[in-house]
């Protein structure tokens, strides 16, 4: 199944999003522990969008697909801003971040260690960030 969310570049639609992320995700029965990974995962990248790429402008947006399929769940995250790899990117080091007290750096990495396979691409027209997470068969 396929489905589409077309969120606003405001920080205040997070909520929305892990609403909708929850709805769909209510098919694959999965334990509330992998539900809220993912959720967190797919929030850290469109925040990540909405803040850095987009400057949380309320008249940009990003689309947000979610392929639920028996075997994976595929969530695939188009925008129009400032492209950012997230294969490309390099997580700081844990101890770094702890030592120097910064508030935040560290949801990459989550995402990276949820996730099973991410994908980036780009065109002339939209950035692509593919999240796919394999299901456990029941």
């Amino acid at each position: 199944m396929r489905h589409e969310l077309k969120l606003y570049c405001e920080k205040s639609r997070l909520a929305e999003l892990r609403s909708f992320i929850s709805e769909v995700l209510v098919p694959a029965q999965l334990n509330a522990i992998s539900q809220n990974q993912l959720i967190l995962a797919v929030e850290e990248v469109c925040a990540n969008l909405i803040i850095h790429s987009h400057q949380c402008n309320p008249q940009r947006y990003i689309l947000l697909t979610i392929h639920l399929l028996t075997d994976r769940v595929i969530f695939e995250i188009k925008d129009s801003g400032k492209a950012f790899n997230i294969i490309e990117y390099k997580s700081p080091e844990i101890n770094a971040v702890v030592k120097e007290k910064r508030k935040g750096g560290l949801g990459l990495l989550l995402v990276r260690k949820i996730m099973d396979k991410i994908e980036f691409e780009t065109d002339a027209s939209f950035n692509t960030c593919r999240l796919i997470k394999k299901l456990k068969s029941k």
